[in-house]
């Protein structure tokens, strides 16, 4: 991948090389260009102006004018020929220069492949190494629980005993004398709380119903009792 990074440097530059060369033909071209119109119009104006100076009879002036544009004829005859070479060399710099830019671009979509192969290659390399790990970890696993993993009926059974032993706890501890003691505590406050409330009725004008029904039947055991003594009690006719 370095090889090819470099390899792509030195061809960037060599491209833009060329596109400079390219460019500089063509300033050249365009400044010649523009001389040989300047020279164009200079021999025709000397030409025109030695006609004018032949037609006025100054035949000497004429004759200076003529010179003069046989000069720019002369110079722009060497013009033309220059401008000629250098669009030559204008097309060719520029043929070159569009190679150089397309060598470019072809470098850059190779340059691209092999990044993305490098990526994908240390993406893969990645995986595999999560992989070892993970399988190292599993190998390092089963190795220390070996065959000490409890079946599920070993797990059922150890629940079901811790299970009942927690239910023979609970009911020895509610035959306790604690416990026991508790019940007796809890009803006393019953008792005093219905009595309380039996007071309150009383204050109020209320019957207490339960405590009347109560009262009705200790009231009746006695009557009954004397009743059956009395009729025990009675000769026989």
């Amino acid at each position: 991948i370095t090889e090819a990074h470099e390899q792509h440097r030195r061809l960037k530059e060599q491209a833009a090389n060329v596109i400079a060369n390219q460019k500089q033909t063509e300033m050249r071209l365009a400044k010649v260009l523009d001389e040989l119109e300047k020279l164009n119009r200079n021999a025709q104006q000397a030409v025109i102006m030695a006609d004018e100076a032949s037609k006025s009879g100054d035949e000497a002036k004429a004759s200076e004018f003529l010179i003069a544009a046989e000069t720019f004829a002369n110079q722009l005859i060497s013009k033309e020929s220059e401008a000629a070479t250098l669009k030559e060399l204008a097309l060719q710099s520029a043929q070159a220069s569009d190679q150089a830019k397309a060598a470019v671009q072809q470098n850059s979509r190779v340059l691209q492949q092999k990044l993305a192969e490098k990526q994908k290659l240390l993406s893969q390399l990645d995986q595999a190494k999560m992989q070892e790990q993970m399988n190292t970890a599993m190998s390092s696993l089963t190795e220390q629980v070996g065959e000490d993993v409890p079946t599920l009926d070993e797990v059922r059974e150890k629940i079901e005993t811790r299970y009942a032993k927690a239910k023979g706890t609970s009911e020895i501890q509610g035959m306790s004398v604690e416990s026991k003691m508790l019940e007796v505590e809890q009803a006393s406050v019953n008792f005093e709380a219905q009595a309380r409330l039996s007071e309150i009725r009383s204050q109020l004008g209320i019957t207490d119903t339960a405590a009347a029904e109560a009262g009705s039947a200790d009231e009746a055991a006695p009557q009954e009792g004397q009743t059956a003594t009395s009729t025990g009690d009675t000769p026989p006719a």
